[in-house]
């Protein structure tokens, strides 16, 4: 169904939604629902909801990244194939319009066809309101930046329109490409969880948790 309904816009890095977003019963500034379609850019992205036409770019990108993700990513377990990668992108689909989750797959903006990697505002606590930022690059487009630049802006998104009061990225103590992209942005490290998960492997893991809330001052 077409939503004949104006679309929000701003310059620079911008949002665009098909329709506003409401505001639920507990407080004017925070918002429930992120629409779907939805879509930000920023100098070199495009970030969007994710669409089943995504699945053979995703794909693709997964399986050239497969030994990368493998010791990090419970679902990097296999090879997966196109038919497995298209029910993953209408679950995900399904997930952002039901607002149970809001996954994000990363574009070239000057070339809108070459997907870059995952992203996305994850165990969302509205009651606060807060969201956790988790990502993932390809490993043909891994040290140019994306992923930090991706998380920069959604992060901003999450603090100025969705009201967020913390926004926070967790990952191993050991993975030191993944703790980089907080520590670019500014994001303090809270503290270290000792023994607080379990990697791919089955051995204990040590949680690091970033974390920006919004400037008081």
């Amino acid at each position: 169904m077409t939503l004949r309904m104006p679309l929000l816009r701003r310059t620079g890095p911008s949002m665009v939604f098909p329709y506003e977003m409401a505001a639920p019963s507990h407080g004017p500034t925070m918002m429930t629902k992120i629409p779907c379609p939805f879509q930000l850019t920023t100098e070199r992205l495009v970030i969007r909801s994710p669409s089943e036409a995504d699945a053979p770019q995703l794909m693709e990108a997964i399986i050239e990244t497969l030994d990368r993700l493998r010791p990090w990513m419970p679902w990097a377990d296999h090879v997966p194939t196109l038919a497995e990668t298209q029910e993953n992108c209408r679950q995900a689909e399904q997930a952002f319009r039901d607002g149970s989750d809001y996954r994000l797959h990363l574009f070239l903006r000057e070339e809108p066809s070459t997907f870059v990697g995952g992203t996305g505002l994850h165990r969302i606590d509205w009651s606060v309101p807060k969201v956790e930022i988790g990502y993932w690059v390809r490993a043909s487009r891994s040290g140019k930046g994306y992923i930090t630049e991706a998380v920069q802006e959604i992060s901003r998104f999450a603090m100025e329109s969705l009201g967020a009061n913390r926004v926070e990225i967790r990952m191993g103590s050991t993975n030191a490409r993944s703790r980089g992209v907080p520590e670019r942005l500014g994001f303090p490290l809270e503290g270290i969880l000792r023994n607080d998960a379990r990697h791919v492997d089955g051995t204990l893991r040590d949680t690091c948790v970033y974390a920006k809330v919004p400037e008081t001052e």
